[in-house]
């Protein structure tokens, strides 16, 4: 349980776009004149509060997320609910996997936008006013992304307080590199003469 008194900041667990996608996902919004929140992302947690200090919270996220390997995000589509558009992503196993993992961290809240109703998607426009969506969604059907998929090397650790989103800590994926090493290491030894 959260303490009362004044709202902390709020943190999420990111994973940011390549540069082809950001860059693109940014340009969209200017000829659009929209804008989701803050720079192009992918939250693998929703905005949460904690009673747990930054440096607290770090660690408990590096032991959350030590041995995890990298995983390959799929670009689903456009898609339209009321005053939003993004762009969907595919939830698969792995990404279900680290957002499961992401939300033992605690104590802290959780966004109904957690758990079953987890969605990942890049937010290409917020707060759509009702008369401007049949135009927008129509305007979005004709655009692709430069890219279908991409690997996701890192998770970010941020917080926002005042409108201001920090980056607080990064959390390497190698958990797969870890794992290659180790087959590695196993296939020398049995070439090994006796």
């Amino acid at each position: 349980m959260i303490a009362s008194g004044p709202p902390g900041p709020l943190h999420s667990v990111v994973a940011w776009p390549p540069e082809a996608l950001d860059t693109w996902m940014r340009r969209t919004q200017e000829q659009l004149g929209v804008r989701g929140f803050g720079l192009p992302h992918l939250n693998l947690r929703a905005p949460f509060q904690t009673s747990l200090r930054s440096a607290e919270l770090v660690a408990a996220f590096r032991e959350a997320l030590r041995g995890e390997a990298q995983f390959e995000v799929r670009i689903k589509g456009w898609k339209q609910l009321p005053h939003m558009i993004f762009l969907e992503c595919d939830l698969d196993a792995p990404l279900h996997h680290l957002h499961r993992r992401v939300l033992e961290v605690g104590p802290s809240t959780r966004s109904p936008h957690d758990g079953e109703a987890y969605r990942p998607h890049f937010t290409l426009a917020l707060g759509v006013l009702p008369w401007a969506e049949p135009l927008l969604w129509a305007q979005v059907q004709a655009l692709k992304p430069p890219l279908a998929s991409f690997t996701v090397q890192a998770l970010s650790l941020t917080r926002e307080e005042r409108g201001e989103v920090q980056e607080l800590h990064t959390f390497p994926l190698d958990g797969a590199a870890a794992t290659d090493r180790q087959n590695l290491s196993a296939r020398a030894g049995e070439s090994e003469p006796s």
